[in-house]
């Protein structure tokens, strides 16, 4: 079972929630904690991670999970709804980096990801869950506001047939729906600021697949280079030689991922700007059509 799945096991399933991604992270500059119970070096690792509750409506979260050194369990430690996020903020919209920062109503959280891969997983997969926060939220407020408009429209039908058949002033009941309906504001969205546009655009589920296989292999190689333990004489050359075997293979990899990557971006690019092209073309001859139409 690999650490994503211990955590969804252990922390989100109890609380009927369901875990989206998550991404072990360090803080890009430390706090002082002097009352967090760590170990003698402040051994702990830090993960965080998105989840959805299993209610209805959902509920979209982000927790911040730790797991202290010399220990197996994990422990929740602070929980937020996505309506607290404010922005979140990739740092560099230019090329793949591991730095983000968080934005909530009452906390700023600067953070450095495992690896780049791991942080545009975390940030894909966040933005679109947002989206679909949002989107699904929109639609259950029209939904209700539609609702509440008919129902007040019976109201005030019934309101009118009193009055006319008392003769006094508008009721107190019409005036509280009124004033309830001008203080509605719908709440703000969270903003994604210096992100790159292949995590936010078209062509998501082929970057997400190349970050995926980006933090695999990264787990690989931190992998074997753990596994390596010093042995005297040959055998000592002969893991030397494996582990730059294997990190040569990695890195070429990576290369070819990175490498592909880019040309999606540029095909993706390209594609918008023959977009544009093909409009003002068709702009153009609708206006050649009326013209000579006349």
């Amino acid at each position: 079972m690999n650490i994503q799945s211990a955590i969804n096991k252990e922390i989100f399933i109890p609380r009927d929630e369901r875990m989206l991604v998550a991404v072990e992270v360090r803080r890009r500059k430390k706090k002082r904690m002097a009352f967090l119970p760590t170990g003698p070096k402040g051994d702990y690792a830090t993960f965080i991670c998105v989840s959805v509750t299993n209610t209805r409506p959902p509920q979209l979260l982000i927790t911040k999970v730790k797991r202290f050194g010399g220990s197996s369990s994990f422990i929740r430690r602070s929980q937020w709804r996505v309506e607290q996020l404010q922005q979140v903020n990739g740092i560099n919209p230019n090329k793949d980096s591991p730095e983000f920062d968080l934005v909530f109503d009452n906390a700023m959280d600067q953070w450095v990801a495992s690896s780049s891969a791991d942080k545009c997983i975390f940030v894909q997969i966040l933005y679109h869950a947002c989206q679909t926060h949002w989107e699904g939220k929109a639609g259950g407020l029209g939904k209700s506001r539609k609702m509440g408009k008919e129902s007040q429209r019976g109201r005030v039908d019934k309101s009118d047939q009193e009055m006319a058949g008392a003769g006094h002033p508008d009721t107190y009941e019409f005036k509280n729906l009124q004033a309830r309906r001008k203080s509605f504001v719908l709440p703000k969205h969270t903003e994604f600021i210096n992100c790159q546009s292949k995590l936010t655009q078209d062509a998501r589920t082929m970057n997400l697949v190349i970050y995926r296989c980006k933090a695999f292999l990264n787990r690989v190689k931190n992998l074997m280079v753990s596994n390596q333990s010093p042995s005297p004489g040959q055998g000592q050359m002969r893991n030397r030689a494996k582990g730059r075997s294997v990190g040569n293979l990695v890195q070429r990899v990576n290369v070819t991922l990175g490498e592909r990557g880019d040309r999606l971006t540029r095909a993706e690019d390209k594609t918008v700007e023959l977009t544009h092209k093909v409009q003002q073309f068709a702009d153009t001859a609708h206006k050649l059509a009326l013209k000579y139409s006349k």
